[in-house]
């Protein structure tokens, strides 16, 4: 009996080593990685270059109290200020510390500004934001919800993308909507841009605050961020998962304007901005600032895009919509997810499900196209044998 407790429900899998797309379990077998733990190996198992970084900061510091000024971290808030819309960033350990932090930023502006009434937020149907208190009850999932009352208090809900919606609900005491811009855990939907520009004009026209939750689509889309297409420029935007390599890591990137009420003592974290983390986080930029890495990513994506979409037209009865930007791909089922993922495990592929009916791909940044036609011949397999 394991000592773990049972907050997973596990698959009786267990791998000893990982090399880029692959994983190898303990008895020898090779799996191809499109689970990549769940968005967060964004340059794959093992990358030469965040391998030789660990190694050599663990050779001189691995933690120090934010307390002190942190070298590797003032370098990683510059080269993030520097590509994005933020004038700061504030580290944590994981997308739901950086949705937390998020949601206590945009409070603390309207308190800070002397509007303290202003502390709602505007969230949305099917969305996922983490497992904090607060961060369980912005989504308000049911599912995650059941059994961790009282209910916390200062969201709203409306449906996905829902415009008209969303402005019934703005009242006095709004200070922000929130959103995914692209959700993961919902089943890998795509918010529209003219959807995004029109919530930075609902936000400017009623003086609330955009949060667009870039936890698991951060540098996936082949952009840095997945809104940037968009045009708009948003207020607060956590990021976590791939920013990281796999490494524990979380930022939540402010702008100068609702940076105001965060002062010392209003937030902080013991391990967020630690050497080891800020040196792997600077390392994971060193591979994507390359030159056409980025374009390469955007390329990938058609192409896989492309090859998936073949697939769902010739196996109409098995899938029903292939979504996603760059290399965040779903596929929305006709046929349980469960048991197509069951039935690439047996091909000795690994995906992960989400709502809606769907699986989630995620292939590191640094896929190979051999490994892309991999992975589709599988997937064309495991529609075959379900047909």
């Amino acid at each position: 009996m394991s000592s773990v407790l049972g907050t997973y429900a596990r698959k009786e899998i267990s791998f000893s080593s990982g090399k880029g797309s692959y994983l190898f379990s303990e008895n020898g077998d090779k799996y191809l990685d499109f689970v990549q733990g769940i968005a967060t190996n964004i340059l794959g198992h093992c990358h030469e270059h965040l391998v030789k970084t660990v190694q050599e900061q663990s050779k001189k510091l691995w933690h120090v109290s934010n307390a002190f000024i942190i070298p590797e971290q003032e370098r990683l808030a510059k080269r993030l200020t520097d590509k994005t819309f933020a004038d700061f960033v504030c580290f944590q350990n994981s997308g739901t510390e950086a949705t937390e932090a998020s949601i206590k930023i945009a409070r603390k502006y309207f308190h800070k500004i002397g509007k303290p009434e202003k502390n709602r937020i505007i969230t949305f149907q099917g969305s996922f934001h983490g497992r904090t208190l607060a961060a369980l009850f912005a989504a308000n999932n049911p599912k995650h919800t059941e059994g961790f009352g009282p209910k916390i208090d200062g969201f709203e809900q409306v449906a996905f993308a829902d415009l008209e919606a969303i402005r019934a609900k703005i009242n006095k005491n709004t200070a922000a909507i929130m959103i995914e811009t692209i959700m993961g855990e919902g089943g890998i939907k795509v918010v529209p841009d003219n959807c995004i520009k029109e919530l930075r004009e609902i936000c400017d026209k009623n003086d609330i605050l955009l949060i667009l939750d870039e936890v698991q689509s951060a540098y996936r889309t082949g952009d840095f961020f997945a809104f940037e297409k968009s045009g708009i420029i948003p207020d607060i935007v956590p990021i976590a998962k791939g920013i990281g390599g796999g490494f524990p890591l979380g930022a939540c990137l402010v702008t100068k304007k609702v940076s105001v009420g965060m002062t010392p003592g209003s937030h902080g974290s013991t391990f967020g901005g630690n050497p080891l983390a800020m040196s792997v986080g600077n390392a994971v930029l060193d591979i994507i600032f390359k030159k056409d890495f980025m374009d390469n990513v955007k390329k990938k994506g058609k192409y896989f895009d492309k090859a998936l979409n073949k697939i769902k037209d010739k196996y109409p009865k098995i899938i029903e919509e292939v979504r996603g930007d760059g290399l965040i791909k779903g596929i929305k089922m006709q046929v349980d997810n469960a048991k197509f993922i069951k039935k690439l495990i047996d091909n000795k592929m690994l995906t992960v499900k989400a709502e809606e009916n769907v699986i989630r791909l995620f292939p590191p940044l640094t896929v190979l196209d051999k490994e892309l036609d991999e992975a589709i011949t599988k997937i064309e397999k495991a529609c075959r044998e379900m047909d």
